[in-house]
């Protein structure tokens, strides 16, 4: 309990401090930009291959399996949600609202969450959790505020994302058992380990950018009870039932219950769906996961 108290007064902290940093205008618009690029195309993959360099078993063969299972299944279960909760909301809130249904912000912020509640294989099993929804971002995700993109072009978005290498690498690494050479290694853990820092800092920058008095709205209020209560809740009950492994548990209803992925704003705006909309959905859905992210921590820890 005390050490997820601190784990969580340290990354509230941390979003204090970026959400300062973006007011004072310390960093603006394009250095918030520059830093969300650095933490998606070097830090979290250096971070998720970190978590690959582990000894493989069968335990953890069959966690993976599982838990790719449930993430699986969970992406299909929020298709549907997106595809007949917001139909009565404007055809462009609806695709705002479809796609933070189906793209949460998982990689971001529950990657450093998953390795402070559950250590360096809660990470290894965010990691794999993520390729299911990394794909569905790709297809399925940009298909809500597009035509649905070509076999060819999806694809290529997939397997050139930089967290699909980096979990193709640690995979090899993990199996074979070859590890890079020492100062290799040192690296790669050096920046690993700026991924809370700098993936907490981003998200108070985005926190700064919503005016707190046009923050609630409706439909804001709704989606997040769907996106941090409703589906988390969804996959916690059939864990239970089905006895799974408390880690793989663990990570899935955590990674499950995290809040609207900030590509939301970078697509709405893309494809001129409701900008500011797209923003309240995820600063709202953001704050509010400060608050029941540890809520869903202690059931965990108590059931």
């Amino acid at each position: 309990m005390k050490e997820l108290v601190n784990l969580q007064l340290m990354m509230f902290a941390l979003i204090i401090i970026g959400l300062i940093l973006k007011k004072a205008k310390v960093i603006g618009k394009e250095g918030q930009k520059s830093m969300t690029n650095l933490v998606i195309d070097l830090i979290l993959p250096c971070n998720i291959i970190f978590s690959f360099m582990i000894k493989f078993s069968s335990k953890i063969a069959q966690d993976f399996m599982v838990i790719l299972i449930i993430s699986i299944l969970i992406q299909v279960f929020c298709v549907i949600l997106g595809s007949v909760l917001y139909n009565k909301c404007s055809v462009k809130r609806k695709k705002c609202l479809r796609y933070a249904t189906i793209c949460s912000n998982a990689g971001f912020l529950g990657n450093p969450i998953a390795q402070g509640v559950y250590g360096m294989m809660g990470l290894t099993l965010a990691s794999i959790y993520l390729i299911p929804q990394r794909i569905m971002m790709w297809s399925e995700g940009v298909s809500v505020f597009t035509e649905a993109p070509t076999k060819k072009e999806m694809l290529k978005k997939i397997f050139s994302h930089p967290c699909i290498i980096a979990c193709e690498i640690g995979v090899v690494l993990m199996l074979t058992g070859w590890r890079p050479p020492h100062f290799l290694q040192e690296t790669i853990t050096s920046i690993s380990n700026c991924n809370t820092a700098m993936s907490m800092l981003v998200i108070g920058m985005i926190l700064a950018d919503a005016d707190p008095r046009t923050l609630v709205d409706k439909d804001v209020l709704f989606y997040s009870v769907i996106r941090l209560i409703i589906i988390p809740f969804c996959v916690f009950i059939p864990c239970l039932m089905f006895h799974i492994d408390s880690l793989v548990k663990g990570v899935s209803v955590l990674l499950a219950a995290m809040p609207a992925g900030a590509t939301t704003t970078i697509l709405a705006s893309k494809y001129d769906c409701e900008e500011e909309f797209s923003v309240k959905l995820v600063v709202f859905s953001t704050a509010a996961s400060l608050i029941t992210t540890p809520i869903w921590s202690l059931i965990l820890m108590k059931v």
